[in-house]
């Protein structure tokens, strides 16, 4: 009979949605200061963690919507394999992408977040640390609703609430440091709707707007950039033509 530390262990690595996301300030040190509203969705990645001496991973692509997705490393780069070194451990791991990278879900950030639940380190020294991997990743710790402020590392739960989100994801990924960029070169723009990124985002991929304006035409509702894109959402159920309709992830 193998021992607990012996036998695989699975976890699941849910996107997360930023509902709405403002941009509050700088730091000195060139991090951006946050206030959003955050929420876990339905779509998960699957993690199975083994024992090993050294840290290798598998990553098997599955992604909603048929989406293509950006090509996803499983080097040292992989933000898997940043949480295991940064909390010095080491793991086979097999990645079971559903989640497309550059959408704006946080898929990085959710497989990273997974980590630090498997290595039983959600403490929350832990949680707010993990804010050096990536701004979305305490949030993925904690999951569920939250109020999320600072450069992502202060969660303030908040309570769930069971909701509908129809997806629209371009083929392609944005650069979240590129929109970051485009922001700070706009003289931080405040957005229009509920995202102060939108507008840096559609600087940095004009294509965006036709892909909004579809999700627009389709619903007849006003879509909303997920982060610093490329995702767009709207409140409901429209399923069909590439879209994806996901639920909030009530745990």
């Amino acid at each position: 009979m193998p021992t607990a530390e012996r036998m695989a262990t699975i976890e699941r690595a849910p996107a997360k949605l930023t509902l709405s996301l403002r941009i509050v300030g700088v730091r000195g040190d060139g991090y951006h200061l946050i206030d959003a509203e955050m929420v876990t969705l339905s779509l998960a990645d699957e993690l199975t963690f083994g024992a090993a001496t050294k840290t290798t991973l598998r990553t098997t692509m599955d992604l909603c919507g048929g989406w293509r997705g950006l090509a996803i490393s499983d080097g040292p780069d992989n933000l898997v394999a940043r949480a295991l070194a940064q909390l010095g451990r080491h793991a086979e791991v097999a990645i079971r992408k559903r989640i497309p990278a550059g959408a704006g879900l946080g898929g990085g950030s959710a497989d990273a977040a997974a980590v630090y639940r498997w290595a039983g380190r959600t403490a929350a020294e832990d949680v707010a640390g993990s804010a050096a991997l990536g701004a979305d990743v305490p949030f993925c710790i904690r999951g569920g609703r939250a109020r999320v402020t600072g450069i992502g590392e202060t969660i303030e739960p908040l309570a769930t609430e069971a909701k509908t989100f129809t997806l629209l994801i371009p083929p392609f990924g944005i650069s979240t440091p590129a929109v970051y960029r485009a922001w700070d070169t706009l003289r931080g723009p405040t957005g229009s709707e509920s995202n102060d990124l939108e507008s840096a985002a559609l600087r940095v991929e004009p294509e965006l707007a036709r892909w909004r304006d579809r999700l627009g035409y389709a619903t007849g509702r006003t879509p909303t950039l997920a982060g610093s894109g490329a995702t767009w959402f709207v409140e409901g159920s429209f399923p069909g033509d590439g879209r994806v309709v996901v639920t909030t992830d009530l745990g």
